[in-house]
């Protein structure tokens, strides 16, 4: 067991061993981590991760009667529009691997969705409702985390020039490649992804505050103790 996990359950004990997660919506802006967290909770629970893109890529792929109609719209230059979208989260909510609950991924990502999965587990008696956990970390920490992230082409080892940086300055420590600057790991596209992260999401954000079914961490601080808060607010959330 990884000693996030161990510290998980050190701190939620009770969560790990009686509380069932239910739908839980992670969210938090980009370089929050939650992509981190999402596999700690998943190690933890034993629930899959729901990510819209994810099913998006899946469905196009398979060349579902769903990813048909996503494929051709995509094709025009349009957005695949919410109902879409929701009938793609609709079908692999039947999958048996959803019965205890799932991490959901960019979606609900808007009013309109968030109302869809609200109304569809309404309808289902044995079903927990959504509860959301928003990871909150510090504007120019964020802006750290983003530009400071610098790439290997060649193993893909991450560094990050303020917290992680490699032994000699610009190359990989292992394979001694130049390293490489994401074009999307700017200030400017970084500045674009949160104006849009916080247009979208604050108003999900309000619905789920406003039905007592929301909480914050704080996502200043080591990986494992923000698991394990998290899983702490879930039990709080479900009691």
């Amino acid at each position: 067991m990884s000693s996030i996990a161990t510290s998980v359950q050190t701190a939620g004990r009770a969560v790990g061993s009686k509380t069932t997660p239910g739908p839980i919506l992670l969210m938090g802006p980009p370089g929050a981590g939650k992509g981190t967290q999402a596999k700690e909770l998943i190690k933890l629970w034993g629930v899959p991760q729901i990510s819209t893109g994810d099913l998006l890529r899946a469905n196009v792929a398979q060349g579902t009667p769903l990813g048909r109609i996503a494929k051709e719209i995509i094709g025009r230059g349009e957005l695949v529009p919410d109902t879409l979208v929701n009938d793609m989260v609709a079908v692999r909510l039947l999958k048996p691997d959803t019965i205890n609950g799932y991490i959901l991924d960019g979606f609900p990502r808007t009013i309109g969705q968030a109302d869809w999965l609200d109304d569809r587990l309404a309808a289902q008696p044995e079903a927990l409702p959504v509860v959301a956990v928003s990871i909150k970390v510090n504007y120019n920490q964020l802006l750290r985390r983003i530009t400071g992230r610098r790439n290997c082409p060649v193993c893909h080892t991450i560094y990050n020039v303020y917290v992680n940086p490699p032994k000699v300055e610009g190359f990989c420590d292992i394979e001694g490649a130049a390293l490489i600057q994401r074009d999307d790991d700017t200030e400017v596209v970084f500045k674009e992804r949160m104006r849009a992260y916080e247009a979208l999401t604050a108003p999900v954000m309000e619905h789920y505050r406003a039905l007592g079914r929301f909480a914050e961490v704080d996502g200043d601080r080591p990986i494992d103790k923000i698991a394990a808060e998290i899983v702490v607010a879930v039990e709080r959330l479900r009691r």
